[in-house]
Order: structure tokens, then C-alpha cells, then sequence
């Protein structure tokens, strides 16, 4: 890639005053994507990559290395639907400056996961995943995240206050994989605490991927012998035949990375119903569904930023870019989403509009993006009606961002209510949730004292993007 430096690069001063986004420029003059100062620029970076370079951008990622920002909305589906020339198995030109601490590294090394493939080898593991997620009826699923949502209110709603990321948004959608993965229902809380650790980097998360290795693993042993409606079951059960560290490894995926991608959908929505009164407004007014307000919320705030990754497989051109072949292209999601050629007015509602790029698209569009919607919609409403006069505890400028170069939600949501009672529940009834579980229940064994396996790289890749300090 030899990305040219914008017009008066050359007369730039050698150190720019504190503050000023210069500081988020490389020696090049090429834009950091990251570090602290890019990520506090959100959407601005973006649009002065646009005016400056139109809708494919040259930037820096971390280690100093050279990319494209795909910002473009027709640009970004170009890339996608394109899987012959830019591909996801392609080799990088600078592959060989990774290393194992590299922080890239576990993004970008080639990986036996269908995120990683392209070809025949991504047909047979995503149709894996894809079938064995279509298997799960939606009324079913629907049931099963009011249950853990009420759940979870129980835990806070006497105190009055609770804060809402850590509390709740961050433990539902794991307690919903977890379950509809088929692990036993009764160690739920504890491999959500076990994920959260392992996600946030603590000085405890390998004991805690030990943990869900050995988990995962005897969950897999389990089914191979008495397979039940569930996930794990059916990726085995799928014409694909995967074989173990297959299965172990796809489910560890979905586990994970489906469970914060969904947390950052939850957490945007509710900072948008505790901080917006129109938008509250139209949702309790019914002038826009849970559904509208979701799809509103994927357009203006996704939770995947930015996309990595592609590799272009020669040289070609894309948004008046000369890319070279092996150049690494990533795609500006939350940019795409407000180009100005498809979106010239941002406050026109775009209720129910699902042509917005959060999930991607192409060949490797989100799989789980349903069931992550499912999650979000019935959680939140049940979250709503149990606790109706819901508000913010604090003042809006006082909620701390959590956002890195690639992801992007709120880090704590402070909130106050009445207290009520546990259990004293407006929708379904405490036994009527709780008498047909989706997948069969596991039976609660000891964890084995298995030998630990490693986490792939992919998994950890997705980890350390979540290692991001808390920012007030």
C-alpha cells in the first residue's frame, strides 16, 4: 500500500498543541484509527477522512502499519459482496512485521474458523453455524430471554437503582447463549462470571478460559453421547461433520463474540431511552416499535465500528483508490452508515429500515444477527415494564464511554426507580417462564480436570479489543 499524505502534510508542525486531532496523525501524516485521541474523535475522524480522501480512506492501525478505512456505504457493500477480490484468507503485505505480542496478530492470523475462510472451507463451517442457529424457533427464544431478564431485575429491583450495564445488559445475552448452547442452566452464573472476566483481561482470565475450555469440552464429549436441542447438538448433527475442536471452537466463538456485539446493541438503545426524551417519547408513545428503535439504533450507533478485516487479492481500484495487491482493507460500519450519498438527512427517522451495515454483509454477514435482535427486543421490554419510571442517576455528560477503535457503547448506566419487590412481574408469570425451557437440560457434572486448552487466536484477538480501561 502507498497511501499518498494529504495536500500541506509536508508543512505540518513537528509537535501540534495539546488537543489539536493532528495528534491523532502519524509522522506521514496519515490518521491513527487508534489510540486515545482517535477514539475520543468517534464520528469526527470519520468525516474529515471523508472530506479529505472521499470514501476510502489511508489510515494507521495499531503498530503503526498501513490499512484502508472503507467509509463509503456503496464502498463498503462493494467490498463485501466481492469475496473474489477481497477476500478473508488472502496474505497481508505486512504479515510479517506480526508477532506473537503483536496486538494485531490475533485479529489478523489466519485461523480453522469460518470468520478466517472464504471458499468451500467457509461454505462447509458457516453452514454449520447457520443451520444449527435456524433451529431454534423464535417464540421459544422469546421466552427464554424474558425469563433471565426478570431474572436479573429480581437481583436490583428492591434497591431502587442499579447500574445497568454490569447488572444487566452485560450477564442477559450470555445467560441466553449459555442455555442455548446447552450448558447446564444451573452453572449459568458462573460462566457468565467467567466470561465477563475472561472479556474484560483481568489478572484472573486464563484460569477463567480454562474454565470455559474445559466447559466447552466436556459439553461436546456430552453431546456426542446424548445429543438435545441445542447449539453444540447441532453443529454435530450437521452434514459437515465437525469434529471436536471444530465444534469446541465455533461454539467458543459464538459464545463469545456473539454475546458483545449484542451487550453494545442493549446498552446503546438504553442510553438512548434514559438520555433522549423524544426518542423515549416516540417509543412509549407508540409512534416507534422496540423494533423500530433497534433498527435505529444499528444505523446511528452500531455496535462494530469498525469491521476488520479484507485482503485485496490484486491490484484494483475502490472510491478513487489505487489498492494493491495484499493491501488490508477495514470497513468503516458506523461510517457507512451515515454517508451523506445514501443518508443526507440524519435526523430522518429510519424506523424499521434494515439496510444499514451493522451485521456486514456478503458471504459473511452476522449469522446470529436475529438472535441477537430477539435478545435486545424482548429484554429491554421486559426490562421496561417491569421497571417503568426508569431514569438516568446521573447527569448525561457523566456517562463514561467504553468505546476502543473498533467498538463503541457506554460503560456504566447509573439509573434510578421505585423499588419493587422481587418477582412482583407485569408480563408473563414466574411459573409459566420457568416450565419449558428450549433445550433440554444437562444434566450438572463436575467439570473434569481436564489439561487446559489454549483460546485461538480469533478468540483472543476479539478479547484483547475488549481490554480497553474505563474512561470518565
Amino acid at each position: 500500500m502507498t497511501p499518498h499524505p494529504p495536500d500541506g502534510a509536508q508543512d505540518a508542525p513537528a509537535t501540534p498543541p495539546p488537543g489539536c486531532p493532528a495528534h491523532a496523525s502519524g509522522t506521514d501524516g496519515l490518521t491513527r484509527l487508534h489510540g486515545p485521541e482517535a477514539v475520543a474523535g468517534g464520528r469526527d475522524v470519520y468525516e474529515r477522512l471523508r472530506a479529505q480522501h472521499g470514501p476510502v480512506a489511508p489510515v494507521l492501525i495499531p503498530g503503526e502499519l498501513p490499512a484502508w478505512l472503507v467509509l463509503g456505504y456503496r464502498e463498503i457493500l462493494e467490498v463485501v459482496r466481492t469475496p473474489s477480490l477481497f477476500t478473508r484468507d488472502g496474505v497481508w503485505t505486512h504479515a510479517d512485521q506480526l508477532g506473537p505480542g503483536h496486538p494485531l496478530t490475533p485479529i489478523l492470523a489466519p485461523q480453522p474458523l469460518c470468520v478466517f475462510s472464504d471458499g468451500m472451507q467457509h461454505q462447509r463451517w458457516r453452514g454449520a453455524v447457520t443451520w444449527s442457529l435456524s433451529q431454534f424457533a423464535a417464540r421459544g427464544v422469546r421466552r427464554h430471554v424474558a425469563r433471565f431478564a426478570d431474572q436479573l431485575v429480581d437481583g436490583f429491583a428492591a434497591d431502587g437503582h442499579a447500574d445497568l450495564v454490569a447488572q444487566w445488559a452485560e450477564q442477559l445475552p450470555m445467560l441466553v447463549m449459555t442455555k442455548l448452547l446447552g450448558l447446564p442452566e444451573e452453572e449459568g452464573p458462573q460462566l457468565v462470571a467467567k466470561c465477563r472476566d475472561l472479556m474484560k483481561g483481568t489478572e484472573t482470565a486464563a484460569e477463567s478460559n480454562d474454565y470455559l475450555t474445559r466447559a466447552l469440552q466436556q459439553l461436546v464429549e456430552t453431546k456426542r453421547r446424548t445429543p438435545g436441542h441445542d447449539i453444540v447438538s447441532k453443529l454435530i448433527e450437521h452434514a459437515s461433520e465437525l469434529d471436536d475442536d471444530e465444534v469446541r471452537e465455533h461454539a467458543r466463538l459464538l459464545l463469545i463474540a456473539a454475546n458483545a456485539t449484542t451487550i453494545g446493541l442493549i446498552t446503546n438503545t438504553l442510553h438512548l431511552v434514559l438520555t433522549d426524551p423524544r426518542f423515549r417519547g416516540n417509543l412509549s408513545g407508540g409512534q416507534m416499535t422496540l423494533p423500530d428503535a433497534l433498527e435505529q439504533v444499528l444505523w446511528d450507533r452500531p455496535p462494530l465500528a469498525v469491521c476488520p478485516f479484507r485482503i485485496a487479492g490484486g491490484d484494483t481500484e475502490l472510491g478513487g483508490q489505487r489498492i494493491a495487491e495484499g493491501d488490508l482493507l477495514l470497513l468503516g460500519l458506523a461510517a457507512g452508515n451515515v454517508d451523506p450519498d445514501i443518508r443526507p438527512d440524519l435526523d430522518s427517522p429510519m424506523h424499521g429500515n434494515r439496510s444499514h451495515l451493522a451485521f456486514s454483509g456478503g458471504p459473511h454477514e452476522c449469522p446470529g444477527q436475529d438472535l441477537g435482535r430477539t435478545i435486545a427486543d424482548t429484554g429491554i421490554d421486559t426490562l421496561l415494564q417491569r421497571l417503568p419510571d426508569l431514569r438516568l442517576a446521573v447527569d448525561v455528560a457523566e456517562v463514561p464511554s467504553d468505546d476502543t477503535w473498533m467498538e463503541g457503547r457506554p460503560g456504566l448506566l447509573p439509573a434510578q426507580f421505585t423499588p419493587r419487590p422481587p418477582g412482583n412481574r407485569t408480563g408473563t408469570p414466574v411459573a409459566a417462564t420457568a416450565a419449558q425451557p428450549l433445550p433440554e437440560t444437562v444434566p450438572s457434572t463436575a467439570l473434569p480436570e481436564a489439561e487446559s486448552v489454549p483460546p485461538g487466536p480469533a478468540v483472543t484477538g476479539l478479547l484483547k479489543r475488549l481490554r480497553r480501561p474505563a474512561r470518565h
